[in-house]
């Protein structure tokens, strides 16, 4: 697909989104896109802003190929020139401005999450308390769809790849330490197993302590299954 069709086809995705940018924003324009869920723009005055995505959370570019996948779907949504709305929330601890954008009065951050570009972050989803239905259910469907970021079998979080967390994959249960029985220090027979006899074991010659529940130590010489 050639570009000019790729940003056709991304206004049409934009158009389909139903939240809609109420009243007067100011306008930006793009000057660059940084990753999945941040960007930079001129306000009117000319003057440059950081802008992080409200209420949803991208791949880091680190998490291939995820991260880039979703730069390059908002660079397209957002090309350089690109004249935007800005709804402002917050300033984040990065002196970042926290906003939602809009294109045509339509909501880019949601269009991220429809395509599965981006998730719904819901520690912060109180910036979108209007909408935050409509960003649960484009999430839900995206990941009924297996879209973007939700076509993998056990993806990480954004949030926790972030604090170093690599897999979100439950941990196996470990079974219980053996217990050995004391008899045979040398080698590990359980303990209270069912009764055995030499040739049911592969061990030969090994140290015997009584009681010896097993009997392997015939001739009482302390060394067991010797033949």
């Amino acid at each position: 697909m050639n570009k000019a069709a790729i940003i056709a086809a991304s206004l049409v995705l934009i158009s389909g989104i139903p939240t809609v940018a109420q009243g007067s924003l100011p306008r930006m324009t793009v000057v660059s896109v940084g990753d999945g869920d941040t960007l930079r723009v001129r306000n009117q005055q000319g003057q440059p802003i950081t802008i992080r995505l409200a209420c949803v959370d991208a791949a880091e570019l680190k998490q291939n190929p995820w991260g880039q996948q979703s730069k390059t779907l908002l660079q397209q949504l957002l090309p350089i020139g690109q004249s935007v709305q800005v709804r402002q929330i917050e300033r984040d601890k990065y002196k970042r401005l926290v906003a939602e954008i809009f294109v045509n009065n339509r909501s880019v951050n949601l269009a991220m999450v429809q395509d599965g570009q981006a998730v719904v972050y819901r520690q912060y989803l109180q910036g979108c308390t209007n909408t935050k239905e409509q960003f649960l259910q484009a999430e839900a469907n995206a990941k009924r769809d297996k879209l973007g970021f939700w076509n993998q079998s056990q993806p990480v979080m954004p949030w926790d790849f972030r604090r170093g967390k690599k897999n979100t994959q439950p941990t196996t249960k470990r079974s219980p330490v053996q217990e050995c029985d004391k008899a045979y220090p040398d080698i590990c027979i359980p303990a209270n197993s069912a009764d055995l006899i030499c040739s049911d074991i592969p061990h030969r010659r090994f140290k015997v302590i009584p009681p010896d529940p097993h009997g392997f130590d015939r001739d009482r010489d302390g060394v067991g299954c010797e033949r």
